[in-house]
């Protein structure tokens, strides 16, 4: 007899921690369900039916610095001189060399459609004078220095440079060592005989000198 009450005890005992594990499973697992399900529900407002959006916004940096709030304001006291258009790619994450660029490949200097610096007046870059004009930007990436690269081949896809309308190369220093950048930027800043385009991407750091006379 004590024999049988001892088994049914124990049966007992079992069902009852059989009981308590799935009333547990039951508690943790339900909030998760209804976790996933509102996870699953589709983004709002992620596609334009015009045109996609591009993850690399095209914009325009002007010398003189911001020249269009200038006129706006009545501040400026003559036309623009350069304008420089391009796409501005980030990193996400990614480190600049080997990764997104290479030492010693041409670059398009941004992304999409070729870079274009536009040309108002005439500048002088390398002893060299530069009509007004429309020109494309390209440059050959190297470990200590950028060969910057002005171009004819107009209104074409940045990734095929067309070496055989190359109108001049400048080799310039480029320093690895700056304020981390994670958007690819081109602006203007202006020097005692005129502007230096600071191109700035990653730590990398170059400046394009254009004298004005």
């Amino acid at each position: 007899m004590n024999g049988l009450k001892g088994r049914w005890f124990l049966l007992a005992g079992f069902a009852l921690l059989v009981a308590c594990n799935q009333l547990s499973e039951t508690k943790t697992t339900q909030p998760a369900e209804r976790t996933n399900k509102s996870a699953s529900l589709p983004p709002v407002n992620t596609s334009n039916p015009y045109e996609a959006v591009d993850v690399s916004p095209l914009d325009m940096s002007y010398y003189p610095v911001h020249y269009p709030l200038q006129k706006m304001s009545g501040e400026a006291t003559g036309g623009p001189v350069m304008r420089v258009i391009y796409s501005r790619p980030h990193l996400q994450g990614r480190s600049l060399f080997e990764t997104v660029l290479k030492y010693d490949h041409p670059w398009r200097m941004g992304a999409n459609e070729a870079t274009e610096l536009n040309i108002f007046k005439p500048v002088y870059l390398d002893h060299k004078k530069i009509g007004a004009g429309r020109y494309t930007l390209y440059s050959i990436p190297h470990e200590k220095s950028w060969t910057l690269v002005l171009n004819n081949n107009l209104d074409t896809w940045g990734l095929h440079q067309d070496s055989t309308k190359d109108l001049m190369r400048v080799e310039v220093p480029a320093t690895n060592d700056n304020p981390m950048v994670e958007y690819f930027t081109m602006v203007f800043k202006q020097t005692d005989t005129g502007a230096d385009l600071i191109i700035a991407w990653g730590n990398t750091l170059v400046k394009l000198p254009f004298v004005i006379k």
